[in-house]
């Protein structure tokens, strides 16, 4: 029968105190029970039994590099590298808990390539160097940790955070990562600040330096999220701290603070602490390596009985600590408190002194001792190394080395008793997650593990970190509010982060955004427009879309105007039927018939054109408004000039001697009306074939509205065609003042000067108003100048006719001068 000898580091004792650890008594108790189960198990290592010895390192590296050696070279005298009394076989070590614990020992044995598996996280450079070197990993390394703090701050807006590290090799480098990490992701650092992993003699002054350094950081309301990293005693020297700057923090807890916790790290209290609380933790959150429930674990431990333990160094030390009693010859000091039984019940101790269920580092322990197992049972069933010899009364494998073991180690792979597949990967690693996990601490000194989340370096980048924040519980006096850490308070939308010079750049000014410019998010940098269809709101915190905006039939002022058009396109009818009616009588003989309602249909044309502005802009719509208006009206003015030189060749026409009569007639109104429209007509060609009238949206004449109009294309042809219009005007009045007195008949030359002096008037005072006004109003006056200078034309010129036909009909008569 082999005995194959193993060591575990628990780091058990306060130096300064000489007082156990007691919640790390676990670690021992899952390492005796993997090898309990192993040994009891037929199917691993028949005729094997795997042995146990268990060394403290005291946190101390001189006595870590004493106790390797003492293993390596155990005699009754300290001679290294001679073996003396039985030999035992080593296999393979368990490291100590911290990284730097692990790291002295494998400087040691490297050397003899005994492999040793750690059971705590470790920076990621060991992992590159573990290929060449002896190292195992049961825990993710701290690289996980690095982003599940990252994405922790990230999910809950935290940019304002203060860092402890222990002070140690590990902790300066952890400091030095995580803040270039945090930096990277625009996280500042309110404060870094190292702290002694244990308080010795030797340190106690520079323990005083801190404690006062560490009340300012305490005190600081704005860095409400603590990031602390280093192994469970840092929170025996945080209690102790706390203490010291508030005598009364276990009733009145002045100090609160999301404290975020690595894989390390664990709830522990023991000695005078005991009679603390935990409540300044209240509300942490923890990263934990992941771990399942092994059946059997929790009645190994409750089986534990200190009598029945005669070789188990720690036990007695263990039982009088946590339940407060002494054992008779213990040599412990009798001081008023009752005699241990070895009967006491380790489940009704609180959390924090001891733990019935496996945590994640005893879960690796255990998995850790099945795999050096299964590697051995691999290694033997392979035939190798079976010399034997007895030695006693067991038989002894000679030939057997602990380096043998890395080829099966490096392949191993097994179901553990927990039904978990267990494998290392290419760097010697145990693939495995983070659990996130919010502790709620309880008077009695007693705590609740809460998963409230789970890391996983697999899932794409960015949602690595899988939260459920409903179920995370604060710090009581947050009245379970998210907790805010920053430099400054937030910058809301409608404001942007102006940087402080000389502060870093998680410290700012919150500036309101410049006008026609917001921010519509929380933290922003810098502010931006408004796309072309929207505006800011008053607030400047988002973008309202504009409305849309033309002159309509359907609101009032369309509604008016479309009003107006129609009444004087039935006043228009009338007066056509009027004229109709008695086209026979000399007031509508006079001065060309066909002239007159050639006039009258023109002026009818001219107010239905209105009716385009009023429709929605559109393609077709914007090609007909602007040339239909300027023919109809041509037509209309070419009306107006052919009557009055009509009336004018009548006068000349009644000379004695004159030649003109060959002039009088109906084909020199006509040649006026024809050639004088045939004019406008070319130039509206000449506009629609070379820059034509186009629908476009007008974005920004109006701040909350998209004007819908018609863009005249060429802004010259538009002005050719109403000077065209201002010319014939003109020529009809100066033609028409001048035979307003000749002796005719029916003589409208008056009437068309009238006329003549309101159409100009009308379209002179809409050049400057049209260029002046946007929008609706552009168009509401183009309409009414439209309405207006044909209602002139129609009043002044047959208004008066109308009324000697209706009202005084014996003036409508050849001799009516």
């Amino acid at each position: 029968m082999e005995r194959i000898i193993e060591w575990l580091l628990p780091q058990t004792y306060l130096q300064f105190s000489a007082i156990m650890i007691t919640k790390f008594y676990q670690h021992v108790l899952s390492l005796e029970f993997a090898i309990k189960e192993i040994n009891g198990n037929p199917q691993i290592l028949s005729n094997v039994t795997l042995g146990l010895h268990i060394s403290d390192s005291f946190y101390d590296p001189r006595m870590t590099y004493r106790t390797t050696m003492d293993l390596l070279f155990k005699s009754n005298r300290f001679l290294p590298n001679y073996e003396c009394g039985i030999p035992k076989n080593l296999m393979a070590i368990l490291g100590g808990l911290g990284s730097d614990t692990s790291s002295h020992i494998a400087g040691i044995i490297d050397f003899y390539k005994i492999p040793q598996l750690t059971y705590g996280s470790y920076p990621p450079e060991a992992f590159y160097a573990s290929q060449l070197s002896s190292l195992y990993f049961m825990a993710p390394n701290e690289a996980a940790l690095y982003i599940g703090i990252l994405r922790l701050l990230q999910q809950f807006g935290w940019k304002w955070v203060g860092l402890f590290a222990s002070e140690s090799n590990s902790g300066e480098q952890f400091l030095h990562k995580l803040q270039l990490l945090l930096l990277q992701n625009e996280i500042c650092s309110a404060f870094l600040q190292q702290v002694p992993g244990i308080p010795t003699f030797d340190n106690l002054d520079k323990f005083g330096g801190i404690t006062s350094t560490l009340h300012q950081h305490y005190t600081d309301n704005r860095a409400n999220t603590f990031i602390i990293y280093g192994e469970s005693l840092l929170l025996i020297w945080f209690t102790s701290v706390i203490f010291m700057l508030d005598p009364t923090f276990k009733e009145n807890m002045t100090f609160r603070k999301v404290w975020i916790m690595t894989s390390q790290f664990d709830f522990i209290l023991t000695g005078i602490q005991k009679s603390w609380n935990l409540q300044l933790f209240n509300g942490a959150i923890s990263f934990q390596i992941q771990s399942n429930d092994v059946l059997g674990f929790q009645d190994f431990v409750q089986s534990i009985k200190p009598y029945l333990r005669q070789r188990d160094g720690f036990i007695k030390d263990f039982w009088e600590q946590v339940f407060d009693c002494f054992f008779p010859h213990s040599g412990s000091p009798k001081m008023d408190i009752g005699q241990c039984t070895g009967e006491e019940k380790l489940d009704s101790l609180p959390e924090a002194v001891f733990e019935m269920e496996m945590t994640g580092h005893s879960y690796s322990i255990f998995n850790g001792v099945y795999a050096v197992a299964h590697s051995l049972q691999t290694l033997l069933s392979n035939g190798q190394n079976q010399d034997k010899r007895m030695v006693g009364k067991m038989f002894q494998l000679t030939n057997l080395q602990p380096w043998q073991l890395h080829q099966f180690l490096h392949s191993v792979s097994f179901n553990n008793s927990a039904g978990e597949r267990v494998f290392f990967n290419e760097k010697g690693e145990l693939t495995r997650g983070l659990d996130v996990i919010n502790l709620i601490t309880f008077p009695n000194n007693s705590f609740q593990r809460v998963k409230v989340g789970r890391l996983d370096l697999t899932a794409e980048k960015g949602k690595e970190l899988v939260m459920d924040e409903n179920r995370v519980f604060w710090h009581p006096s947050f009245n379970q509010i998210l907790p805010i850490s920053l430099c400054n308070e937030y910058c809301y939308p409608g404001s942007w982060k102006r940087r402080i010079e000389g502060k870093q750049f998680c410290c700012y000014y919150c500036v309101p955004c410049p006008k026609e410019k917001i921010s519509d998010k929380m933290e922003m940098e810098y502010c931006f427009e408004c796309p072309e269809d929207q505006y800011p709101s008053k607030e400047q915190d988002h973008c309202i879309v504009k409305k849309t905006s033309f002159l309509s039939y359907e609101e009032p002022l369309g509604i008016i105007l479309t009003s107006v058009a129609v009444l004087f396109c039935l006043i228009t009818i009338w007066i056509l039927g009027t004229f109709i009616k008695y086209k026979d009588t000399p007031i509508v003989k006079a001065n060309n018939r066909d002239i007159t309602y050639t006039f009258l249909v023109s002026l009818l044309l001219c107010f239905l054109s209105s009716i385009l502005f009023l429709c929605q802009p559109r393609k077709v719509i914007c090609l007909l408004r602007q040339p239909t208006f300027g023919i109809i009206f041509s037509v209309s003015i070419s009306c107006v000039l052919a009557k009055t030189i009509t009336v004018v060749m009548a006068f000349l026409a009644n000379k004695p001697g004159t030649k003109m009569r060959k002039w009088v007639g109906k084909r020199l109104a006509l040649f006026i009306l024809f050639s004088c429209s045939f004019f406008q007509v070319n130039i509206c060609i000449v506009w629609l074939s070379t820059s034509y009238p186009f629908f476009e949206l007008d974005m920004h004449s109006l701040r909350e509205t998209i004007i819908l109009q018609c863009n005249e294309g060429s802004i010259l042809m538009f002005y050719c065609v109403l000077g065209y219009l201002g010319f014939l005007a003109i020529a009809s009045f100066i033609v028409a003042f001048l035979a307003r007195n000749l002796p005719d008949s029916f003589n409208e030359a008056k009437f068309i000067t009238f006329s003549m002096l309101a159409f100009c008037s009308v379209w002179v005072s809409f050049v400057p108003t049209f260029l002046s006004t946007t929008g609706k109003a552009m168009v509401a006056v183009e309409i009414f100048s439209i309405l207006s200078s044909s209602a002139a034309l129609l009043g002044c010129i047959f208004f008066p006719k109308c009324i000697i036909i209706l009202l005084r009909p014996e003036l409508n008569n050849k001799e009516t001068t």
